[in-house]
């Protein structure tokens, strides 16, 4: 096992394991999609390792920025200053890797949480799960690549639903629109995890390297596209009224009241 600040590695035969580390609620900033990264890269490198689970530990798989304390999201949120364009520079290294990953979604996924579980080539999760896309209640713009990842996941619809309500879809929810693949109780859901990247290790390295290639074709750039787009919007969106109060509003956990500056 080695660990970095704030994730595990653990190798178990031909299947990798990434634990994010910041339990309760895990809050990602650049120093943790930086960290995940790099643990990616180096398991491209890695000619042993096949697939890889990528799991939390704590209540939450990564309950997103924390607004409230802007130092962990990189910058002054109020202000716009900050590192969220960096961020979003390691955000596009995870989906350049080479090896197909599972998360294991045993908690929240909310705003970039649930882009990094997007950026999975599969979820396994629970009843218990919830699935947020929570940025217009910020009065702010989706992030992370989902603008592109989530609507080529389950439809065009079904993610302009998940962005305009900023709802929080269940477990069973995300399974049938197919936001997750395997639904399990939670206590078996990193278990799960482990039975599918398993299953997917049992086949040719090569054969699976080429074919996921294959699949994921450009997607990478185009996640670098959007986030280069959500970048220009959440810079703006930023310094308004409506993203004060959006922030406010859901630490105070009150409907928000919104006046459109």
């Amino acid at each position: 096992m080695t660990t970095s600040k704030d994730i595990g590695i653990e190798k178990h035969d031909h299947v990798t394991l990434i634990e994010i580390r910041r339990p309760p609620l895990n809050f990602f900033d650049l120093d943790l999609i930086k960290q995940i990264a790099d643990a990616l890269d180096a398991i491209d490198k890695d000619v042993e390792c096949r697939a890889v689970v990528l799991a939390s530990q704590g209540k939450a798989f990564c309950a997103g920025a924390n607004f409230n304390r802007p130092a962990e999201f990189g910058g002054d949120a109020a202000s716009g200053s900050g590192t969220t364009g960096d961020l979003y520079v390691e955000a596009v290294r995870i989906f350049r890797n080479k090896k197909p990953i599972v998360a294991a979604v045993q908690g929240a996924a909310i705003g970039g949480g649930l882009g990094l579980a997007v950026s999975a080539d599969f979820r396994v999760t629970c009843p218990e799960a919830r699935f947020a896309a929570n940025f217009t209640r910020l009065g702010f713009h989706p992030g992370f690549g989902l603008t592109v990842t989530l609507p080529e996941l389950i439809g065009k619809n079904n993610a302009a639903l998940m962005f305009y309500t900023s709802r929080r879809v269940t477990g069973e929810e995300a399974y049938a629109m197919g936001l997750a693949n395997i639904l399990v109780p939670q206590a078996q859901v990193r278990d799960a995890a482990f039975k599918l990247a398993n299953e997917i290790a049992e086949n040719s390295p090569l054969g699976l390297i080429s074919t996921r290639a294959t699949i994921r074709a450009g997607l990478a750039d185009r996640v670098k596209t959007q986030t280069d787009h959500e970048l220009a919007e959440q810079t703006w969106l930023r310094n308004t009224d409506d993203f004060k109060e959006g922030v406010k509003s859901t630490e105070e956990r009150r409907p928000g009241k919104f006046t459109g500056r």
